[in-house]
């Protein structure tokens, strides 16, 4: 099974700080499971690939997604902080 999720966010300095927040859960990816993001110009692009079950699968991407929610309040949270 191969996802790839594509996220577009406002400028290149966003998109990296998503990037970062997220790409240390990338380490610890069981055997089978691959999972890759990278950052080009303002879009995040994660591609999960997995020789396994569906419901890893679904669960891979399902806790992705709630990281870059976090990652993305936290940035937000920084910005109005920061004015």
């Amino acid at each position: 099974m191969i996802a790839k999720i594509v996220l577009n966010y406002k400028n290149k300095k966003y998109a990296e700080a998503v990037s970062k927040a997220v790409a240390p859960d990338n380490v610890s990816a069981p055997k089978g499971l691959n999972v890759d993001t990278i950052t080009d110009k303002n879009v995040v692009v994660t591609s999960i690939d997995l020789e396994g079950r569906l419901e890893t699968f679904l669960s891979t991407i399902d806790d992705l997604l709630a990281c870059v929610q976090v990652a993305e309040k936290s940035i937000n949270q920084a910005m109005r902080l920061k004015r």
